[in-house]
């Protein structure tokens, strides 16, 4: 568990499932404008059926003041977080970063991140991978500071015109 002054990343407790589930579309909702109606309808329903599901992933939330501003999935290596979409990796990858836009900006993101970094580099993971879409710039920024890398092969297409970009981390360093 990392902790600040004023914020704690830990795994998420029981009970917080519905602040996650609200945390996560809030942080998302933005890209509704930014995508294809149809798109944006069938990521929504992706995203949902992601959360609700009982994945093997760690659930990592960012806590300020009793309150959850942040989460992210972070799925172990064996596991391919994506099922059939995307190719699998040998190493975990992280999903569903999501921080509320009333609290970005205050390091969230990126100590949720850094979370996930630990908890793989202690898994004994050689890399770190994710996936992110054009339209997540800020997002795309952060990862890029963090020295994730793209790796074209890793991309996927889930529909006509949309690239979704794999990203890698190398723990090695």
């Amino acid at each position: 568990m990392a902790q600040s002054e004023s914020m704690t990343v830990r795994s998420m407790r029981e009970g917080e499932r519905d602040a996650v589930r609200d945390v996560t579309l809030a942080a998302y909702e933005e890209y509704a404008g930014l995508l294809p109606e149809p798109l944006w309808a069938v990521y929504r329903r992706n995203l949902l059926a992601t959360l609700d599901a009982g994945s093997p992933a760690e659930r990592i939330v960012a806590e300020r003041e009793g309150a959850v501003v942040g989460s992210v999935l972070l799925f172990p290596a064996a596991a391919n977080a994506y099922a059939s979409a995307a190719p699998g990796g040998a190493y975990p990858e992280v999903r569903l970063l999501a921080v509320l836009p009333s609290e970005r900006g205050r390091g969230i993101g990126g100590a949720l991140m850094d979370e996930c970094v630990r908890r793989a580099r202690r898994a004994g993971a050689v890399a770190l991978g994710l996936h992110t879409m054009d339209v997540m710039r800020a997002a795309m920024r952060m990862y890029e500071r963090m020295g994730f890398v793209h790796v074209p092969d890793l991309d996927f297409t889930p529909a006509q015109g949309i690239l979704v970009r794999g990203y890698r981390l190398d723990l090695r360093n």
